[in-house]
């Protein structure tokens, strides 16, 4: 059976294409302010969906209003200011593979006064000596959706989607809550992915079901799995 978490290579996968995008946000951004850049997944309502499915569930497993939060392939950081806005108060981390993109978030930051409460670094997720700790909650907001895009192996030969979920398991602390968005993996795709002997299952968001030639499904979707 076709394994259909591979996917095609693209340019969309490449640090060159994000670093090429970031430094074109940050140019907007210098002209305008109030140019924060695009909010990915804004079509499907999917960031929103992320930080009121968190607000639901607060009292949940490792979900309070004072968790520590990392938030994987940050971008311009809008999801980390959102979860702000939303009386959100523990520690802040968002992290890039794109420094223009780290540039950026500290910038956006900046300017709305929130450079104190948040924490953007530049870094590989899948470099073994990255070791920021762990967290109470880990999120991705299209990240694997780009990175599975790259090609790239790991340890020689292995995809990206292959040890991917170590990764999680590396960041979240014992009762951690991960929650990931993706518009490229169905919701069993992603728990192929992201189901191992410590992470499971949890949770899924609800999003306007679509048909088209006769195949029903959601344009992107959102789970969330719990490291036990």
């Amino acid at each position: 059976m076709e394994d259909t978490t591979k996917l095609n290579t693209s340019k969309l996968g490449t640090k060159q294409y994000w670093d090429d995008f970031y430094a074109l946000e940050r140019q907007n951004f210098r002209e305008n302010p109030e140019d924060t850049g695009e909010c990915w997944f804004d079509d499907s309502n999917g960031e929103m969906k992320m930080v009121e499915f968190l607000s639901d569930n607060i009292g949940q497993h490792s979900i309070k209003q004072d968790s520590s939060v990392l938030d994987m392939g940050t971008g311009n950081g809008h999801l980390l200011f959102e979860l702000i806005e939303n009386d959100f108060t523990g520690k802040m981390y968002g992290v890039d593979y794109s420094q223009e993109s780290v540039t950026f978030a500290q910038e956006i930051a900046k300017e709305k006064g929130l450079d104190d409460g948040i924490v953007f670094s530049q870094a590989d997720i899948f470099d073994t000596a990255w070791n920021p700790g762990e967290f109470d909650i880990v999120l991705d907001k299209g990240t694997l959706d780009a990175v599975a895009l790259s090609g790239f192996k790991v340890d020689g030969d292995r995809p990206i989607t292959e040890v991917y979920n170590k990764v999680i398991e590396k960041l979240l602390k014992k009762g951690g809550v991960f929650l990931i968005t993706s518009c490229n993996f169905t919701q069993d795709e992603l728990i192929k992915i992201i189901e191992n002997d410590k992470l499971k299952f949890w949770h899924s968001i609800h999003y306007p079901v679509l048909e088209f030639g006769g195949v029903k499904g959601s344009t992107i979707c959102s789970v969330a799995f719990i490291k036990e």
